[in-house]
């Protein structure tokens, strides 16, 4: 999953020199805030992730394309007694839940070519969640695909006439998927980064 995610990374940074006129390419340093179930098991901010967009302009207010991501919530937990799936027992507990948003996407630019951009957005497709929990010599691992929406919020601040600052605040939504993680998976993410192309 990391070389992944690295690669689609370096793979943006690699194709900055060629963007045009049409298209936005992101990278972002995302922070998380778990809610619902993923609150109720990891209740920390998570300061692990990373986010990358790729949106064609098909109207000079109008990107069409894909955003992914990554987020790590991590808790480590008190010595005590844990009971999951019927069986107990007493330690400490280290919590990891890892969700990938991956979505197609549609952004609308409020004021394209303006040196201040708002835009909001929306995103629909699936989010990889896995949970792990370490206590002892075990290890408990739930995995789950959910159908996803992912609504957005934000600005470009243009520095240069092909880099841009990218503010943006999203909800990830993962609805209930029937499988090992059988609750909705959710929680909202400030991203903070740099944006290639010129609108």
């Amino acid at each position: 999953m990391k070389k992944i995610l690295l690669a689609a990374c370096a793979l943006s940074l690699c194709t900055v020199g060629i963007l045009n006129a049409q298209s936005l390419t992101s990278v972002t340093y995302s922070i998380a805030f778990p809610t619902g179930d993923v609150s109720d098991f990891v209740g920390k901010t998570s300061f692990r992730g990373i986010s990358f967009d790729y949106h064609r302009l098909v109207q000079p207010n109008i990107g069409v394309g894909v955003s992914f991501g990554w987020n790590v919530f991590y808790q480590e937990k008190g010595y005590d007694t844990y009971t999951v799936d019927n069986a107990s027992l007493s330690g400490k507990q280290w919590r990891y839940s890892n969700h990938v948003p991956m979505f197609a996407s549609v952004n609308y630019y409020l004021k394209p070519g303006e040196q201040i951009n708002p835009f909001v957005g929306m995103g629909i497709g699936t989010i990889y969640s896995r949970r792990n929990t370490d206590m002892n010599l075990y290890t408990i691992r739930q995995e789950a695909w959910n159908f996803g929406l992912q609504p957005t919020i934000g600005f470009l601040y243009r520095g240069s006439d092909e880099t841009s600052v990218h503010v943006s605040a999203r909800y990830n939504y993962g609805f209930k998927a029937g499988s090992e993680l059988q609750e909705a998976q959710s929680y909202i993410s400030l991203n903070l980064g740099f944006t290639f192309g010129r609108m």
